[in-house]
This record gives structure tokens, C-alpha cells and sequence, in this order.
């Protein structure tokens, strides 16, 4: 069975501290591979294992993982600067150190990590350079040692290209490296024109067997007119990696055991206490346990019954010693995500939604939770709709309306609508500002909306007989005849029960257009069967043609005429009737 990422997380904290680095990227990368979601710690923890083994192409991949997960992580730049010092990139170095320091000044092994690389470039610039950086920034470099048959094999080696390569910001470092992988002898014999007649090329544990052939061809006549410098070979900074270790586990196996058990005993009272209401009692239970061993749990209960004491301010002091403790004993990113999920809730209930969403966020950083997710959404919601509220202001919104008369009366449509938006912002109750606004947008040919808005009006106020009319007018315009009916028959209906029909001629003057324009055919010479076509295209004619009573009555009128007229003295059949004579389904006399 495997095991969760967190034990694997542990084991690999364990095979690192005993510097069996092969384990510790071993373990770190099934960590990885299981985490539900992308742990930035165990990137960070990987590359630290591939840094100290000098694999820093692997270091610098896993360090960029690691801050583009968590790009306000300190010490992921702490990552990213060790690899590249590592790979002797001493200007990206020093910018990720600073990039740390910059997230976190205190952050000790950037600091230790900067001076290294001011170190080291100091060392650089007084050392003689001797045509290297020339050598090995020619871009033909790599292309001329695998065509030379004296180094072609040894090129296929692709570290040993990537070492190469790095020869091109930090030249000086062969001097070093001379010693350790004597292949290097021969490509710097090879690139000056040197024969060394070393014997096995290609391995790395090979010496050169005898000393240059007196008839070798000389160095360059520059490198003959200097006088030969004695050379004192420079030591290598390694990067940091020991002040900047993965994650530790939260206990120490050498603490002593009968003070955990003390502090355990003293968290289960605790909890006893909290369960029952008794608040002040288990804060002194979980104060006792924090006092016996140092574990941020217990500061997290402590402030969990501080929190259902109302004490919201000591709770999120308790939380800020708890982040604050948790960090120096590297406690596990779980607990300290609850220790700012905690805050986040002090910070909701003392009505500070601004800081409870900035903590909920770094709660998330340190451990992504739906719960969490959830408050963080929730608190971002309400802090809109405080400031809606906040922006409400009925002076405001009548000095918008008339600036929104204004330009609807000299035809600036635009502007119009942005003034009756402010209206609706300052008085988002009043429903004259979204159905001024459906007015202008109806100019503006944005019928859909302005439909929209005329519906907000009608929600706010069910009696403002304007706003039907004007949704009834974008209907029209967008075709939707049988709906724009529907709305004037209700603005009939209010108009006459709020204004005595004071809108009675428009209402039926747009009543009259959109039953004209409804079934109007678009040719005049179409056939009765595209009548027919067209027509059931009507929701409220095709609901009418499939009503079995209409059909009764429509087989009675083809056999009895005389039928059709008795049955058209009940009004509701005498409509549905006229309506299937305007689509053109029954024809009158020519």
C-alpha cells in the first residue's frame, strides 16, 4: 500500500538530514506524485537534494517549479539563487537571492547567500582572464570539438557539454575543474592547438600519460609574449544548501517523552473542556500543554476557544505567535494554514473582510482546501456588497439622472448611459434609473439589454407602467411579437389600475403594430402551405392549432360555417380564433 505524501514527505526530510540525497529525491519525487494538489515544499525539498549532489540543471528545474507554485515563498528563491551559483550564473544567483530578501529581509540563508555570490564575483574580476571568455563564448564551440575526432566521443556526454557551456559566464572555474575531470585537459589542448597524446579519451578517471610532444605546435604568439604568471588554483564556493534545509518533522525524537505525554494528557482536558462549553478552563488546559512541549496545536485549540469566547482580538494574537513559532520549529504547512484559516475567521467576525480575505489567501498558500476556498469566496462576495452599499446615495443618483437627461436630450448615447448607470449604483432600488437606462440603450440598438433592464424595473416596481411599455418596444424590435402582446396586455391591465388608461393610445398603438408586423409575410406570393410553415413558427399559434378543443371546433367550422360564428361568442376562443385569422391558417372572403 503507499503512503500518503506527508510520509513520504517525512522520510525524505530523514534520508536528507542523513545525507543520502539518492533516497531523499527518490522519496520527495513519490511525495509529488501523489499530492492531490502541486506542494511547493517538496519541490523546494527536491531541488535542495539535487543542489547538494551538484545536479543543478535538476535543481534549478524543480526551484522554478517551486516559485511558480508559490511565487511568494521566500525560500523558493533561496532554490532558484543555490542553482544558479551553482551552475556559476552569478547574476541570476544574486537576483533570486534578492528576490528572497525582498519577500522575507530576514531570511537568513539569502543573506548568507548573496554575500557568497559578492564573494565570488569580487574573486572573478581579479583573476587574469587569459582569452577564456573569448574561447568559450565562440558560438561554434560545441559544433567544433564533436567534428575534431580527438573529442568527438567525449561530446556525447551531455554533461559534460552542459559543463562547457557553463564555461561561458564563469570561465575562471576550469582552473579548478582541471583537476577533477581530466577531459577538460584535452579540449582546452585541443582548443589551443595543444597535442597531449593522452590516451584514453573518453575516460573520466584518465591522466595524461606522458607531457607535450616538444615538436607541438607553440602557443598562440600572444600567449608567447606574455611572461608566465604563477597561478594559485581559486577554491569553489559550493551554494548554500546546509542553512536552508527542506522542511523538518515537527517533533524531535530527542525531546523528552514524558513531557509530550504531560502536554497530550493536558490537550485531551483541553478539548473535554472546549466540547463542554467551558472556555476559560480549556484555554488554561491548552496554555498547560503548550508549556509541557512547544507544539503549535496547541496554540491553534487555545485560540479556537478564544475565538467561541468572543475574544476575537487575544485569538488572532494567540494565531500570530503560533505562525511565528511554527515557522522557527518548521511546523508542518497544514497547521499553519489552519493558524491563518483561524485568523481569517477572527477577522470576519470583527467585520474586517479586507484582512480576513488577505489571510484565508495565505492560508491557501501554505494548504489549499475547499472550506477555506469557500470562506475566502464568501468574504470576497460580501466585501462587493458592502461596498455597493457603501456607494449608495440618493442625492448622487438624482445629480446622475439629470446628467443623464441632459445627454439623452442633445443624443449623446453613450454618456447617457453611463450617467443612468451611476444613477443605478447610487440607487440601485429606484427603478426609473434602469428603465431610463433600457430608453438610451434602445437607441443604442441594444434591445436584449435593454429588455433586461426594463425587467429590473418592473422587479423593483410592478406599477411603473413606463417600463412595460418600453420593454413592449424592444420586442418589437427583436421580433418577439407574441411576448411583446403579452407585456402590453399587462401595462393595459396596471396602466388602468395606477393611472386611470392614461397610456391607453400608446399601448394600443403598439398593440395594433406588433399584431401587423406578427405574420407579416416576407413574400406576397407565398402558397398557403408556407403560410401554414410560417405560422406554426408562433409559439401561441402552434399552441392554439394543437389544442383538441380548436381542433373540434376547427373541423365543425370546414363542414358548418354558421358553427364557427356561435362558437366565437365566448371571448377566449374568439381571440384565439382572430389570432389564427391575422397568421393567415383561416382565410377570410377575397
Amino acid at each position: 500500500m503507499s503512503l500518503s505524501a506527508d510520509e513520504y514527505k517525512q522520510q525524505g526530510n530523514a534520508a536528507f538530514v542523513a545525507k543520502d540525497y539518492d533516497k531523499a529525491i527518490d522519496l520527495f519525487s513519490k511525495a509529488i506524485d501523489v499530492s492531490e494538489q502541486p506542494n511547493h515544499v517538496l519541490y523546494s525539498n527536491r531541488s535542495a537534494c539535487y543542489t547538494s549532489l551538484k545536479k543543478f540543471v535538476n535543481a534549478l528545474k524543480d526551484a522554478e517549479e517551486c516559485v511558480k507554485i508559490n511565487p511568494s515563498w521566500s525560500k523558493g528563491y533561496n532554490r532558484v539563487g543555490a542553482a544558479h551559483f551553482g551552475m556559476g550564473d552569478l547574476d541570476e544567483a544574486e537576483a533570486g537571492y534578492k528576490k528572497a530578501l525582498e519577500l522575507d529581509a530576514s531570511n537568513k540563508a539569502a543573506q548568507e547567500g548573496l554575500e557568497q555570490v559578492h564573494r565570488t564575483q569580487e574573486s572573478r574580476r581579479g583573476m587574469p582572464d587569459m582569452g577564456l571568455t573569448q574561447m568559450f563564448n565562440d558560438p561554434n564551440l560545441i559544433e567544433n570539438l564533436k567534428k575534431n575526432p580527438k573529442t568527438a566521443e567525449m561530446m556525447k556526454d551531455p554533461q559534460l557539454v552542459a559543463k562547457l557551456i557553463q564555461y561561458r559566464s564563469n570561465p575562471q572555474a576550469i582552473s579548478q575543474d582541471l583537476f577533477t575531470d581530466p577531459r577538460l585537459m584535452t579540449i582546452m589542448a585541443t582548443l589551443m592547438g595543444v597535442d597531449l597524446n593522452i590516451g584514453d579519451l573518453n575516460s573520466s578517471n584518465s591522466m595524461p600519460s606522458q607531457q607535450a610532444d616538444a615538436t607541438a605546435p607553440a602557443a598562440t604568439p600572444a600567449a608567447e609574449k606574455e611572461p608566465k604568471k604563477e597561478e594559485t588554483p581559486v577554491k569553489k564556493e559550493e551554494p548554500v544548501v546546509q542553512a536552508d534545509e527542506p522542511e523538518q518533522m515537527d517533533v524531535d525524537s530527542n525531546e523528552d517523552e514524558n513531557a509530550k505525554k504531560r502536554a497530550e494528557a493536558a490537550k485531551a482536558e483541553g478539548n473535554k473542556l472546549y466540547k463542554a462549553r467551558q472556555f476559560d478552563e480549556a484555554v488554561a488546559k491548552y496554555n498547560e500543554a503548550w508549556e509541557a512541549h512547544n507544539d503549535i496545536t496547541y496554540l491553534n485549540n487555545r485560540s479556537a476557544a478564544e475565538f467561541e469566547k468572543g475574544d476575537y482580538e487575544t485569538s488572532i494574537k494567540t494565531l500570530e505567535e503560533a505562525v511565528e513559532k511554527g515557522r522557527e520549529m518548521r511546523a508542518d504547512y497544514k497547521v499553519i494554514a489552519k493558524s491563518f484559516a483561524r485568523m481569517g475567521n477572527c477577522y470576519t467576525k470583527l467585520n474586517d473582510l479586507k484582512k480576513a480575505i488577505d489571510f484565508y489567501k495565505k492560508s491557501l498558500t501554505e494548504h489549499r482546501t475547499p472550506e477555506i476556498l469557500s470562506k475566502l469566496r464568501a468574504a470576497e462576495k460580501q466585501v462587493k456588497i458592502q461596498e455597493a452599499e457603501d456607494y449608495i446615495n440618493p442625492e448622487k443618483a438624482e445629480e446622475a439622472r439629470l446628467e443623464g437627461k441632459d445627454y439623452f436630450t442633445k443624443g449623446d448615447w453613450p454618456n447617457a448611459v453611463k450617467a443612468y448607470t451611476e444613477m443605478i449604483k447610487r440607487a440601485p432600488e429606484d427603478a426609473r434609473g434602469y428603465s431610463n437606462r433600457a430608453a438610451v440603450l434602445s437607441k443604442l440598438m441594444s434591445f436584449p439589454e435593454a429588455i433586461d433592464d426594463c425587467n429590473k424595473a418592473i422587479e423593483k416596481d410592478p406599477n411603473f407602467v413606463r417600463a412595460y411599455i418600453r420593454k413592449a418596444t424592444a420586442q418589437i424590435a427583436v421580433r418577439e411579437f407574441s411576448s411583446a402582446l403579452e407585456t402590453l396586455d399587462a401595462a393595459r391591465s396596471k396602466d388602468a389600475e395606477v393611472n386611470k388608461s392614461a397610456n391607453t393610445r400608446e399601448i394600443d398603438q403598439l398593440y395594433i403594430k406588433a399584431s401587423q408586423q406578427r405574420f407579416q409575410p416576407n413574400d406576397s406570393n407565398e402558397s398557403p402551405e408556407q403560410t401554414y410553415e410560417r405560422a406554426m413558427k408562433d409559439p401561441e399559434v402552434a399552441a392554439i392549432m394543437q389544442d383538441p378543443v380548436m381542433q373540434s371546433i376547427l373541423q365543425q367550422a370546414q363542414q358548418n360555417p354558421a358553427a364557427l360564428q356561435e362558437h366565437m361568442k365566448n371571448p377566449e376562443i374568439f381571440k384565439k380564433i382572430q389570432t389564427l385569422i391575422a397568421s393567415g391558417i383561416i382565410r377570410t372572403g377575397r
